[in-house]
């Protein structure tokens, strides 16, 4: 990651703070992209701390005006090479219980705020001569997750926009991957679980957990590693590929 320029939406927490953090203590100079610009501070408070080199921009990613500036902003003075999409939002409920504002609300960050943040890059790429793009799915694209209907339809979508542009900007040299993680250990959980279990927190987290084969959910560290790989030259080979890391989630039921 030496000497290479970074965009990570949504890193202002969990997953998309560890994978900041992971790229910057890798030599990326790291653009901390969020709507919580008191969060992405702290980030980018931590980056400093061991060494790294990052700078922090307030952004609504379903505002594309918005994203365009922004990135306006990040691209002009250097280039950017790698762009992390993965600020996005969650909802629970199944079809007959999701509302149109509940499903236009997660269509427009999920989805439209990745093609956002995609169009913003993409020709700052091809003059560039090549990048990565890198969008976070989950495992609720592929597999019939209860009460998830409009988030698994959002990170359905973002598999098939993923393998698109892999394919039409092929000849630019731009890979785009996207990695499907299942349940990550992050404050989104603990605060859900505070939210609808008060006082049985412990025994629905390990209930959680237990929907991995293996046993626990995986660590945002982990998900970082993975980022950290597929968005670097030792995966120059790899486009067009959604990458699970579901402790045996899609593959091991049953």
């Amino acid at each position: 990651m030496s000497g290479k320029a970074a965009i990570i939406t949504g890193a202002g927490s969990g997953i998309g703070r560890a994978i900041a953090i992971k790229f910057a203590a890798h030599g990326a100079y790291v653009n901390i992209v969020d709507l919580d610009s008191a969060a992405a501070e702290k980030v980018a408070s931590e980056i400093s701390q061991t060494g790294g080199t990052s700078s922090v921009f307030h952004c609504d990613v379903s505002n594309q005006a918005q994203v365009k500036n922004v990135f306006q902003q990040i691209a002009q003075p250097k280039q950017i090479h790698i762009l992390v999409n993965n600020a996005g939002i969650s909802h629970i409920g199944k079809l007959e219980n999701t509302s149109e504002k509940d499903f236009d609300s997660v269509f427009r960050v999920n989805v439209k705020g990745f093609y956002n943040c995609m169009l913003a890059i993409v020709d700052h790429m091809k003059n560039a001569g090549g990048g990565t793009i890198l969008n976070m799915a989950s495992v609720a694209a592929w597999a019939g997750l209860a009460d998830r209907f409009a988030y698994s339809m959002s990170k359905g979508a973002i598999v098939a926009m993923t393998y698109s542009v892999a394919r039409d900007y092929l000849p630019y040299k731009i890979r785009c991957n996207c990695i499907s993680p299942a349940r990550v250990h992050t404050p989104f959980v603990d605060g859900y679980l505070r939210k609808n279990y008060p006082g049985r927190e412990a025994e629905m987290f390990a209930e959680l957990s237990a929907t991995q084969p293996i046993g626990r959910m995986a660590e945002p560290e982990e998900v970082a590693a993975l980022a950290l790989f597929l968005c670097s030259d030792e995966a120059a080979f790899i486009t067009g590929v959604d990458y699970p890391i579901d402790g045996g989630f899609l593959n091991l039921h049953g």
